[in-house]
């Protein structure tokens, strides 16, 4: 039985180890590198990404991150390559080959004919005087001395030194491309992060009730206002413009301080000059704001003519936080 604290102890060797090969790529970084980004962001083909065992996995993740950071990549695995699957490769596509040995007999035989197609290729191995190697284009060293596993034979250190150089990669292509928050918000449009990056307030208020008063609205009306139209809160218009709100916060506090609202209209309790949001926002910047200010409610209008209102409820029921 192993205690706590050798639980522990292993698991920081672990990170350790790795973030130690992590940052001795900085040092395997060259013109191949350079020349590599260079190609690929200059072909009008497609990057294919293979590889066998873990390192198919790798590629596999590398394959999501290009695709989604704008650089239009595909999948191939080694194994299948040679049985058909090179059919995929196009003239002007570029191939990474991913192989810690880069001597494995699927890549043995994959590489030649990779070239006989006459495609660019660039190699992703720890051992830079491999077949693979020898038969790339470019190399990307991703040599690790050993492996966090304890046998040293579990691809550990390898496979995040593999997983670090995609990364580079794929950062190195984004600046190139300018790669904005809304081109990367084209690849997620779906879940919690695609609302983030594309949901506007007009997209939560579009079918929402429009609570409004005149300044001249009885309290007892403005109360009723809000309680039907279930906000919270309403807009106090004159003549067309917002000039004022009333929240069910501003309601309670006049109860306290009132015996009686006989007399009272909307222009007696209304706060002026409320917090104002224009529908073409987005959905989480009206989020920061309400969290800014402390508010639950903002008042939606454009080049001030009133759209409606928009409550956190509306935000919270989208789960984008």
């Amino acid at each position: 039985m192993i205690s706590k604290e050798n639980i522990l102890a292993i698991a920081k060797k672990t990170i350790l180890s790795e973030s130690e090969a992590i940052i001795k790529l900085i040092d395997f970084l060259d013109e191949n590198f350079y020349e590599a980004v260079q190609r690929i962001y200059e072909t009008k083909g497609r990057l294919i990404v293979t590889g066998i065992g873990k390192s198919a996995i790798i590629a596999q993740k590398m394959v999501a991150t290009f695709n989604s950071t704008g650089t239009p990549s595909m999948f191939l695995h080694a194994s299948e390559a040679i049985h058909g699957d090179l059919g995929m490769i196009q003239k002007e596509d570029i191939i990474i080959c991913i192989s810690k040995s880069g001597n494995s007999p699927e890549i043995k035989v994959l590489v030649p004919l990779l070239k006989r197609f006459g495609n660019i290729l660039i190699a992703i191995t720890g051992n830079i005087t491999s077949s693979l190697a020898k038969g790339s284009d470019y190399v990307l060293n991703t040599t690790v001395e050993t492996e966090a596993c304890p046998i040293n034979l579990a691809p550990t250190n390898s496979t995040t030194a593999q997983l670090v150089m995609g990364d580079a990669l794929a950062v190195c292509l984004m600046e190139m491309r300018d790669f904005k928050p809304e081109d990367f918000a084209v690849y997620h449009p779906g879940g919690a992060l695609g609302k983030k990056l594309l949901l506007r307030v007009k997209d939560m208020i579009e079918h929402s009730l429009k609570p409004m008063v005149t300044p001249e609205t009885s309290i007892k009306k403005a109360i009723f206002e809000i309680s039907e139209k279930r906000l919270g809160v309403t807009a106090v218009i004159e003549e067309g413009k917002i000039i004022g709100i009333i929240t069910d916060g501003d309601i309670r506090r006049m109860l306290n301080d009132v015996d009686t609202i006989a007399d009272l209209t909307a222009k007696d309790i209304m706060s002026k000059n409320p917090k104002l949001i224009s529908s073409e926002t987005m959905a989480v910047d009206a989020l920061n704001m309400m969290e800014d200010f402390s508010i639950t409610q903002l008042i939606v209008a454009d080049n001030g003519e009133y759209k409606g209102v928009l409550h956190l409820h509306d935000i919270l029921k989208e789960g984008i936080v």
